[in-house]
């Protein structure tokens, strides 16, 4: 039997399905942290002066954060044995993950959700709500970038993907496996992407008609 057609019948699939549900825990957690975080920095952009002058910049710094640095600070930063009120404080893998995106995701919705509020005070509520699909292609995003955790021997879908493919004799199988691979987060993310473009074009028809709305009214 082919050593892919072997590896791939024994318990790759159960394992890569597990390592994508990995992805998706990290990236839900990302995302959660981040439109808390970008939700709070928003507000203190949006008041102005010394808050919104101190938020501007602590979006900017985020939005530049590289998640590979911001990971491996927070895996390096905090001691293993560090602990608080006896609870032990180290970060494991998937959560040093997870943080490492949320510069990301905060800074994300910070962007979208002070254009959104801007939207909804000029009279618009229906381009305000474009943050909810903005924030789910963002979501999706967060999936793919969760790959890093690879790096740190988070037990995700490419870290599946590398060691299967380290066992495999010829670097056609390898291809096909990482083909495989590409298929099986492409599908899911593709269709997610679609699902929000479809829902974002439904939107962006109906603005003109709200903004139209107040003129066609009698006075």
């Amino acid at each position: 039997m082919n050593p892919l057609f072997a590896q791939l019948s024994s318990n790759f699939l159960p394992r890569f399905l597990a390592g994508m549900v990995v992805n998706f825990e990290i990236a839900a957690i990302a995302i959660t942290l981040g439109v808390g975080v970008g939700l709070v920095l928003a507000i203190g952009r949006l008041s102005g002066g010394l808050a919104g002058r101190a938020a501007a910049t602590i979006i900017a710094v985020m939005r530049a954060s590289p998640t590979f640095v911001v990971m491996f600070f927070l895996l390096n930063v905090i001691p293993r044995e560090a602990k608080l009120f006896g609870a032990p404080l180290a970060l494991s893998g998937l959560m040093a993950v997870a943080l490492s995106l949320v510069p990301y995701a905060a800074a994300y919705t910070a962007d979208n959700g002070i254009e959104a509020w801007r939207q909804w005070r000029g009279g618009s509520p229906l381009a305000g709500l474009l943050l909810l699909p903005n924030l789910s292609r963002a979501f999706f995003v967060l999936v793919m970038s969760s790959s890093a955790g690879a790096a740190i021997g988070v037990n995700e879908g490419i870290a599946v993907i590398l060691h299967y493919a380290e066992v495999l004799p010829t670097l056609g199988d390898k291809l096909v496996l990482f083909g495989i691979g590409i298929l099986c987060f492409g599908v899911p993310l593709q269709a997610g992407f679609a699902a929000i473009g479809l829902v974002q074009r439904r939107l962006g028809r109906l603005v003109p008609r709200s903004r139209e709305e107040p003129a066609l009214r009698p006075s």
